[in-house]
């Protein structure tokens, strides 16, 4: 895919969605301790990083979760409301920068319930203790495929994480959309990215984001094309579904927006949820939902009225010509 999702990744850290992330939604409930660190830092959307002299009125400023060195019997834990409800398929737990301060071992727990977790909830556990090592990231698989709404994280016994990314597939109900119109590409409904040809600037997954763009690095955003053809980005929408809005939004890609786009998508069913490349290969063929238009700088551009009926699909592929930076695709329609 690209230097920002290497293949060599589990399939749930490339093509699932993170249902920790902060910029959709997540929050941070409780922790135990956040002595040196808030827990809110660890679900930030963007990379840990590293500031060598960067210090608070409580030590070394890190960029994550860090409880302080424990001198009594016991270890640390934090709670953590998901964006949506889902199906968890792993994590990463992840210890950049931490080295002489990590948590030699985690272990995970998750809840389904209606408002917040109490004394009385019942948790499972969808990560049996499992070793950690300092600044690394640790790609575990879930043990559990039920709906969960919150997660615990605990650490032994103490120490800091830099990031907890929550791998899964939000869940939609179906009953409650009934046959109203909803955004099938949006993440929070389980539209996730599978593949594109470059994605060097930016976070490419916070395309399909709710809301626009905050900034020109919350979007997708290639690197400069200096050869012939164009940059595409393919994605699995959250159901199948009848389009029937579409919005590409430029926010904020001012010197750097495509001349403009094109989106091709198909009903790709029989291909199952896990055929990645054959999906992206079977992308160029695949007939135009959108024929190419032009594109404006830090724009709203409805295409609606140029949406072609080719009937449900499950999965689009967005091209732009000849590179540059998209920040929100929103594709809307009736559930098939």
């Amino acid at each position: 895919m690209s230097d920002h999702a290497p293949a060599q990744l589990p399939g749930f850290a490339r093509n699932a969605v993170n249902l920790a992330s902060a910029g959709l939604g997540a929050k941070a409930l409780f922790a135990t301790d956040e002595f040196f660190a808030p827990l809110e830092r660890m679900l930030a959307d963007q990379p840990a990083v590293f500031i060598e002299d960067k210090y608070d009125d409580n030590g070394k400023w890190m960029d994550g979760w860090e409880s302080r060195r424990k001198r009594v019997l016991g270890h640390d834990f934090a709670v953590v409301r998901l964006a949506a409800a889902g199906r968890i398929d792993g994590f990463d737990v992840d210890t950049s920068h931490f080295t002489g301060n990590y948590p030699p071992a985690a272990r995970i727990e998750a809840c389904n319930v209606a408002g917040d977790p109490d004394d009385a909830t019942v948790w499972t556990e969808v990560l049996a203790t499992s070793p950690l090592g300092p600044s690394a990231h640790h790609y575990l698989a879930s043990q559990s495929s039920e709906i969960f709404t919150h997660v615990r994280l605990h650490i032994y016994p103490d120490g800091g994480v830099a990031r907890l990314r929550v791998y899964g597939q939000p869940f939609l109900d179906r009953s409650k959309v009934g046959s109203g119109e909803i955004e099938l590409s949006a993440s929070l409904n389980g539209g996730r990215i599978i593949g594109f040809s470059d994605a060097h600037y930016g976070s490419y997954h916070r395309l399909l984001a709710p809301g626009r763009g905050l900034n020109m690095g919350d979007g997708w955003e290639t690197s400069r094309r200096r050869v012939p053809g164009n940059e595409w980005i393919v994605i699995a929408l959250g159901a199948r579904g009848v389009i029937s809005s579409a919005i590409v939004d430029t926010a904020y890609y001012k010197g750097n927006f495509p001349d403009s786009c094109s989106i091709q998508a198909a009903d790709m069913s029989e291909f199952g949820t896990d055929a990645g490349d054959a999906l992206i290969t079977a992308s160029m063929f695949w007939p135009d939902l959108i024929a190419q238009q032009k594109l404006k700088a830090d724009h709203v551009h409805d295409l609606s009225a140029h949406l072609s009926d080719i009937g449900p699909v499950t999965h689009v592929r967005l091209n732009i010509f000849p590179d540059g930076g998209i920040s929100r695709l929103k594709l809307s329609g009736r559930l098939a």
